[in-house]
């Protein structure tokens, strides 16, 4: 494989708060993102993923004075999705100190924002996400899966393989492909959808939604994820980063 597999914790972060349960213990307020990130970054992260979840533009500044905060904290790269409409906003989180920056909704409005961030930035900086799931309610497409949007709840009959492969050639410079079917569940990663995005993008793809146990993330890279991200079994700390790496270097996998 060559290149090593990587372990991305993923925070929801809601006018500069983390939402979705969290207890880190010995943390003065587990409700801060920076906080977390540092912790994260200190327990062996790759990443980590701030994707943020704040429904008004009115708390955006809120969002740069936390990106800014945990740059100067935590030194693996910070990846930072949510709300981005125009390169201007990948301007400015890039400037407040993300490395990456996640589009999701409005590239599927206008797939030539891709196309745009990745001239003016560079491929590296632009995460595809794909919010995907398997077709229901009469839907058909070619794969069996549909992207959607909403958190999950709105169908747009999107082939989902396909939209990824389009993301890819358009410009992004790795796919986060999120199973909304098993976002929460803790019962393991998408294969079936995760192998078929494999078999036609060559940008990095990372795995998500599902995340139970170490065996899931080994599965995950056995599958053709370059990196595997996850959030509640990291914040219950059910998993710790350092066990998953142990158990996937131990069945034959590089990790860093």
């Amino acid at each position: 494989m060559g290149v090593a597999v990587r372990l991305i914790p993923c925070l929801d972060v809601d006018a500069g708060r983390v939402v979705k349960g969290v207890n880190f213990e010995n943390l003065r307020d587990a409700g801060d993102p920076v906080e977390l990130a540092a912790a994260y970054g200190a327990a062996g992260a790759d990443e980590v993923t701030f994707l943020d979840v704040t429904a008004s533009s009115g708390n955006r500044e809120t969002t740069y004075d936390v990106v800014r905060r945990t740059a100067e904290q935590v030194f693996v790269p910070l990846t930072v999705g949510g709300g981005v409409r125009a390169p201007e906003d990948v301007d400015r989180l890039l400037r407040a100190g993300a490395d990456k920056v996640g589009v999701n909704t409005a590239a599927i409005a206008r797939p030539e924002l891709i196309s745009e961030i990745a001239a003016r930035f560079g491929n590296q900086v632009l995460v595809l996400s794909v919010d995907a799931r398997r077709v229901r309610d009469g839907v058909s497409t070619p794969s069996g899966f549909e992207v959607t949007t909403h958190g999950g709840r709105r169908g747009t009959g999107i082939d989902a393989v396909e939209w990824a492969r389009r993301g890819a050639e358009l410009g992004a410079g790795e796919i986060l492909l999120n199973s909304m079917d098993a976002d929460g569940t803790t019962d393991g990663f998408d294969l079936d959808m995760l192998g078929q995005v494999r078999e036609v993008v060559g940008v990095p793809l990372i795995a998500s939604g599902g995340a139970g146990t170490v065996q899931h993330f080994i599965d995950a890279a056995k599958a053709g994820a370059d990196a595997v991200l996850a959030a509640s079994v990291f914040h219950f700390r059910t998993l710790s980063i350092q066990e998953v790496k142990d158990a996937m270097r131990a069945s034959g996998i590089e990790v860093r």
